[in-house]
């Protein structure tokens, strides 16, 4: 989960990679209207998010032996539309500052989201809460070495709840 530019899709693949479980890449799956809107410059709102946000759920429970999805993810209630559709869901943050972030997401090429909704995003989005079920790990760390940090944080015994925070200051 994060903004956009954090680098959820790379690290997601190698992550689904190393686990041996499919990838679903969020993006994917919303309307053609949304991207349009995100692609113009405007940014998408919950009546937009909702319908989207069940359809990511419903792809997610549709892999129950696991998978990785990438996913923004961006406020509480969007991760409990998650929770609802797959209870066991665990969320890998990738945080890192709106300079880094703003770095990242000019250096893509054909890519939908302009660097103009990054400040959007980053008002939307909520920290994980100490209850819920996640980690925040540093985006600008290499992505092989993210995947393997989201896989051994994964790897804990799932009794372990509550959010592990790694030095990111996500303030």
């Amino acid at each position: 989960m994060g903004v956009s530019g954090c680098g959820k899709s790379t690290v997601g693949a190698l992550l689904a990679d190393r686990l041996a479980v499919p990838f679903l890449d969020a993006d994917s799956l919303h309307p053609a209207a949304n991207l349009r809107k995100m692609a113009r410059g405007a940014p998408l709102d919950d009546d937009d998010r909702w319908p989207w946000l069940h359809q990511v759920g419903r792809a997610l429970a549709a892999h129950p032996g696991g998978a990785v999805v990438a996913c923004s993810a961006l406020r509480r209630a969007y991760r409990d539309v998650l929770r609802d559709a797959v209870p066991g869901v665990r969320f890998v943050h990738l945080a890192g500052t709106r300079e880094q972030l703003a770095a990242r997401m000019r250096a893509r090429e054909g890519h939908f989201m302009p660097v103009s909704l990054l400040d959007t995003q980053l008002a939307t989005l909520e920290q994980l809460d100490d209850d819920e079920t996640g980690t925040v790990l540093d985006c600008t760390l290499d992505p092989a070495t993210l995947a393997g940090a989201a896989q051994a944080w994964l790897a804990r015994p799932a009794g372990l709840v509550g959010v592990l925070r790694t030095g990111v200051d996500t303030r």
